[in-house]
């Protein structure tokens, strides 16, 4: 049973920087693709990012594309989200995801992913 846990949310002004992590048990990180979600009050779960098992592969929803980075080091079973120029809009709880490592395809589909995080909270003032 693959378990997630996510951290390094908080309150930020509008411009700002947070980094998110998440740590992945009960499998070892280089077999699964992970992705970043996020949820606004009032919103449907929305995708953010993704990244293959390696790393090597990454997708971003337009929105976040070019101020938020994932990463990841599977020696340490933790992903990252680098948050950064952060704006109100963004203001959401942020949800780690993991899902069996795919060769051809990377998923933005929360429907996609098998395993969840519990979120943390991300909230920009302005």
């Amino acid at each position: 049973q693959v378990q997630l846990v996510e951290s390094g949310g908080g309150l930020v002004q509008a411009g700002g920087s947070l980094r998110l992590s998440c740590v992945v048990s009960g499998r070892t990180a280089s077999s699964i693709d992970m992705g970043w979600f996020r949820q606004a009050p009032g919103k449907e779960r929305e995708f953010v990012a993704v990244s293959s098992s390696s790393g090597g592969r990454t997708n971003y929803a337009d929105s976040v594309k070019g101020r938020f980075t994932i990463s990841r080091d599977n020696a340490k079973n933790t992903v990252y989200l680098q948050l950064n120029s952060l704006k109100s809009e963004d203001t959401a709880v942020y949800y780690c995801a993991a899902r069996g490592s795919n060769l051809y395809s990377l998923y933005r589909s929360p429907h996609e992913y098998a395993y969840w995080g519990q979120g943390t909270q991300v909230t920009v003032s302005s």
